[in-house]
């Protein structure tokens, strides 16, 4: 067999792979498309629930899912750059940093009842903030904050060391040349990491439904401490719990969702694709 056969086979085969996974997240995604699209309207995404949410809007449910969205970026991506550096810039190659990192890693992967489960406890009980957006922020905060510093720390080793080495030489300081010589450049695999944990922190229902999502509330939200409705959960809630919802409702709803965790990757996206044009390597 010689090597172009070879490369065919191996072509083909990545191909049908590529197909495999492409094919279905198009189907679904037509399938969403096509039976929500009917209910998308000025009045179904800027009023209020009514008649058992049977009718009316979800806009609590949209402002919901923003607030816990930005409150966890608010919380993790400081958070999450801020170790990235130190693991990468300061921290010394030993069996703790290493065990640390590992760590890091395994957190990725833990289920997200669990996440809820810890926000239950220590955010809504421990700390007494009670069901609320801040406890639901903070959860979803720590749940993609492993996501965070680890694309963080790939960003940040991509960095040629030869930009650290010219700007010590030059009489910079180390926290000189971290912010003006590494960070710029590696700005946008950090950015990738936050579009990750956007779409986890938008689409998750368990660990809202332990820290601050509520099934119905007659008004918005006026402070942090107060409950907030949820897309992920209000989808859950109006397919499984609440008899009589027509279908389009719960397919417009679900593509909602979609739209909205789609929007806030796009503005992420151009926002990395800014900063990576200024790359200069």
């Amino acid at each position: 067999m010689n090597v172009q056969v070879e490369q065919k086979i191996a072509f083909s085969i990545l191909f049908l792979c590529t197909l495999l996974v492409v094919v279905p997240v198009l189907i679904i995604l037509v399938i969403i498309f096509v039976k929500g699209a009917g209910a998308l309207n000025l009045g179904f995404l800027f009023e209020m629930p009514t008649n058992g949410m049977t009718e009316g809007g979800i806009f609590p449910a949209i402002l919901g899912t923003l607030y816990l969205v930005l409150g966890a970026l608010f919380f993790a991506v400081p958070l999450g750059v801020l170790s990235a550096i130190y693991l990468v810039e300061y921290s010394q190659e030993t069996v703790l940093s290493r065990i640390v990192k590992l760590a890091i890693v395994n957190l990725a992967g833990v289920p997200s009842v669990v996440y809820g489960l810890f926000g239950l406890g220590i955010f809504v009980l421990f700390l007494g903030f009670g069901a609320s957006i801040l406890s639901g922020s903070l959860t979803l905060g720590i749940m993609i904050l492993p996501v965070i510093i680890t694309s963080s720390r790939e960003a940040l080793e991509s960095v040629p060391q030869s930009f650290r080495i010219v700007s010590l030489s030059l009489g910079a300081s180390k926290w000189q040349t971290i912010r003006h010589s590494v960070l710029p450049h590696a700005l946008p695999g950090i950015l990738t990491g936050t579009i990750l944990g956007i779409g986890r922190a938008a689409g998750e229902t368990a660990p809202i439904l332990f820290t601050v999502a509520a099934f119905y509330l007659p008004k918005l939200p006026q402070s942090m401490f107060d409950q907030t409705m949820a897309l992920p959960y209000h989808l859950y809630v109006i397919s499984t719990q609440v008899p009589g919802i027509p279908e389009t409702i719960r397919y417009g709803t679900a593509l909602v969702l979609l739209l909205l965790v789609l929007i806030m990757n796009l503005a992420a996206i151009i926002l990395r694709y800014q900063f990576r044009r200024r790359k200069k390597w």
